[in-house]
């Protein structure tokens, strides 16, 4: 057989042919080319989403009480707290994870880090604020607690820090993309039937939650002060209808604590038209209001159809409804009970929600419908995601 003879072509070399001019415009073509890399690289290292800053109460307190010179009552640092997701106890006032941890992961951030938790170096992604057992007002468990506007002069500090961490630029583009969250006002009206405090009677109905939705506000204008836009609202629960506060003066069948829940109720309507007039008044405030109380009231009256057994009992405590604070067994009662399973009740103690019906709340929260039955004017996706 004849075999054909192969013919091979010398390979050119890369420069061969080229003029100097060509070989500027080649050099300034792979030049331009290095400098789109490197600042694609650099966005890269951006969150792809805002910064979430978080204030509040033990709703969403990740740990800051355990930094401070508090009570029992307001601290979750032993066990059985977090024995669910954490396996160990955080200072969460749950089984496992809070409403903003999932909203975290659900903005494809870290878990935000409690603003006091030592050694914690980088606010880019968000901090945490918020302090169990905290309201809106100073006199709230005052001494016990970091109060609304103690939580603001720690977001004051971070922000100094944040220019230093980051540069002025993007420290400003940081706070201005961030989402601010809030669950702040349930312990301004439990406290009164808490402690026997007569604050109540030393004021009208409306002039209690005037002076709680007033700080709340001026909270809110300092932020956007600063550069924040974006701001997420969790209107308050029945509060009457916690475990913790139906056992208060034996109430017959286990009945609401009514004066408490109308306190709330009252609060929430407040609050719903105040956010619409900072709308108005705020050039770029944008804000989402989550009903709470209404999608509590659901799943503590038919717990069944979202996947619980219990929807009034507590998973953890003692007496009528585990409705005594006793978690733990390190407060002032020390016998408590603990359920087998906390994903099968909507609470996880006398006043706290199991990490199963905090991710359903998170859940909601963040997709939301539009409606007033989740998230509305808009859902927390759309906040992170720039509308």
């Amino acid at each position: 057989m004849q075999h054909k003879q192969r013919h091979y072509l010398q390979p050119k070399s890369a420069m061969a042919g080229l003029t100097t001019s060509s070989f500027f415009n080649l050099s300034l073509h792979l030049l331009l080319l290095l400098l789109l890399a490197t600042a694609t690289s650099d966005c890269r290292a951006e969150p792809d989403r805002g910064a979430l800053f978080i204030f509040g109460d033990s709703f969403l307190d990740a740990g800051n009480n355990n930094y401070i010179n508090t009570t029992t009552l307001d601290r979750a640092d032993f066990w059985p707290y977090g024995e669910t997701y954490f396996e160990s106890p955080t200072g969460r006032f749950s089984d496992g994870r809070l409403v903003s941890d999932f909203i975290a992961e659900y903005a494809e951030l870290p878990l935000i880090p409690p603003y006091l938790q030592p050694g914690v170096q980088q606010w880019r992604y968000g901090v945490n604020f918020a302090s169990a057992g905290a309201g809106a007002l100073v006199e709230t468990f005052q001494g016990s607690v970091i109060d609304l506007k103690t939580q603001l002069s720690y977001f004051k500090k971070a922000e100094t820090q944040l220019r230093q961490e980051l540069g002025k630029g993007k420290a400003e583009w940081t706070i201005s993309r961030g989402v601010y969250m809030f669950s702040i006002g349930s312990n301004d009206y439990m406290s009164p039937f808490l402690t026997n405090s007569t604050i109540l009677s030393s004021y009208s109905k409306s002039e209690y939650v005037g002076m709680v939705i007033g700080n709340l506000t001026t909270v809110i204008k300092e932020i956007y002060g600063i550069g924040g836009r974006k701001f997420g609202f969790i209107n308050l629960p029945p509060l009457g209808c916690l475990p913790g506060m139906r056992i208060i003066k034996a109430e017959k069948r286990g009945r609401c604590l009514e004066k408490a829940s109308s306190l709330a109720k009252l609060h929430n309507h407040a609050l719903s038209k105040h956010l619409v007039k900072l709308e108005h008044q705020l050039v770029g405030f944008k804000y989402s209001l989550y009903d709470f109380n209404s999608n509590l009231r659901k799943r503590m009256n038919h717990p069944h159809r979202y996947g619980f057994k219990a929807g009034k009992v507590a998973c953890c405590g003692t007496g009528r409804y585990r409705g005594v604070f006793s978690c733990g067994g390190k407060r002032i009662v020390k016998e408590f009970e603990l359920c087998k399973s906390p994903s099968e009740h909507v609470f996880w103690d006398s006043f706290h929600l199991s990490e199963r019906a905090y991710e359903q709340v998170a859940h909601q929260i963040w997709s939301g419908d539009g409606t007033h039955s989740s998230s509305s004017p808009y859902s927390l996706k759309n906040l992170f995601e720039g509308l």
